[in-house]
């Protein structure tokens, strides 16, 4: 019976998943959103919410815990500066997981996790970023010089000898008689 056996252990050393927890609340933290399996999306979720709760408390204690789970400096200055005052009117459900469906090569379950608050700034930038794309207009004027430069290049005759291209370009025996 597994009763009161809560970990999920990710089929990990405890060293490592303790670091890939870290590493993933960190990346969570940075980016505002991270793509990851179903697994580990639901593993990450109560180590991002107790860090969340830490910097809501705001204290030299909770950024010193904060600061001995995640390991890294910039990330537990962004957690108490941006992200834990932004949650500040909630009383937990700070994150949100949002399935993808199964992972082409091995079929795993796939979620992004992402904080709750954050849900729009991450849709305002898949917008302006489908904005930016290149126009047909702009790559037929990119064409164009190398039109010119067509013009300069060697007569029909030249380029009808065939390319050696190392053993596929080779002659076999019986297509020299």
């Amino acid at each position: 019976m597994r009763h009161r056996k809560k970990t999920i252990k990710l089929g990990r050393t405890a060293e490592h998943r303790k670091a890939l927890l870290a590493n993933q609340v960190c990346s969570l933290i940075e980016h505002q959103r991270i793509k990851t399996t179903l697994a580990k999306a639901k593993a990450v979720r109560p180590l991002a919410e107790k860090m969340v709760t830490l910097g809501k408390n705001g204290s030299l204690h909770a950024r010193r815990t904060a600061l001995g789970t995640l390991r890294q400096k910039n990330a537990v200055k962004k957690l108490f500066a941006e992200i834990a005052p932004r949650s500040g009117n909630r009383n937990g459900g700070y994150t949100r997981i949002v399935r993808l469906g199964q992972r082409k090569s091995d079929s795993a379950s796939m979620a992004f996790i992402e904080w709750v608050d954050a849900a729009p700034a991450a849709e305002e930038k898949t917008a302006e970023e489908k904005a930016t794309k290149p126009k047909r207009e702009k790559v037929i004027e990119a064409k164009e010089p190398a039109a010119e430069a067509k013009e300069s290049a060697p007569t029909p005759a030249e380029e009808s000898k065939p390319k050696r291209r190392g053993w596929l370009g080779r002659k076999s025996p019986e297509a020299g008689k």
